[in-house]
């Protein structure tokens, strides 16, 4: 061993600060590898039904529609064998007419309340406080629903007031989006309804809009 070196890093403040970092950098390292969590086994489904049920939970758990992609990409399956399980579990859950529905909506698949039962759900939900939508905000939201793309003097013109307030509420609560710009004088920046109505008011695409007046009930219970 050169002791010279070894005698100019015990004196030397700086040497010995790189070499204490070294070592702390070391030892770190060793403590993460030490208790990082070892990936783990999925339980291997053994038959149909089983899968069927862990589809079940995953849909349930899930805070959005859960596409099909992705439970195949969890269970490690093949999407055709997952497109399947869901179709049949969909069929076999529906089939029991109960008071929810297994349902397709935004290109997932999610648990709603069946049609029939929705003016007893709305009664329940406006006998809550809630944060409803103002009456411009909703008539905003009716134009940009079914005239979209739409810009803003398009509303006006619709509506007959201005709609500043009631497009920046409604693009707080994600419930539009905003989708170029009309190439016209001004360039106006058009709106449409974003992926998070259609779960709001639970639509599988914007071809099942109600109409009018159920829409206006919907987004009065929201």
């Amino acid at each position: 061993m050169n002791t010279t070196a070894k005698t100019q890093e015990d004196n030397d403040p700086y040497l010995q600060d790189d070499a204490l970092e070294t070592e702390a950098a070391e030892v770190e390292l060793q403590q993460e590898a030490e208790t990082e969590e070892p990936d783990v086994a999925l339980h291997t489904l053994q038959n149909p039904s089983e899968r069927r049920a862990v589809i079940e939970a995953l849909i349930y758990v899930s805070d959005e529609p859960l596409t099909t992609k992705t439970i195949a990409d969890v269970l490690k399956e093949d999407r055709q064998v997952i497109d399947e399980a869901v179709g049949e579990l969909a069929a076999e859950f529906n089939g029991r007419n109960g008071g929810l529905q297994l349902r397709e909506v935004a290109g997932g698949w999610q648990f709603a309340t069946r049609p029939e039962y929705h003016e007893h759900v709305r009664a329940f939900l406006k006998s809550r406080p809630s944060a409803k939508l103002s009456l411009a905000s909703l008539e905003t939201l009716a134009v940009i629903a079914y005239r979209q793309p739409v810009t803003v003097p398009e509303i006006l013109e619709i509506r007959g007031v201005q709609s500043p307030s009631a497009i920046k509420t409604l693009l707080d609560k994600k419930l539009i989006v905003a989708k170029g710009r009309k190439e016209t004088v001004g360039r106006p920046m058009m709106y449409g309804t974003s992926k998070e109505f259609l779960i709001q008011f639970g639509l599988k695409d914007l071809s099942e809009l109600p109409s009018i007046e159920d829409f206006e009930d919907l987004a009065g219970g929201s």
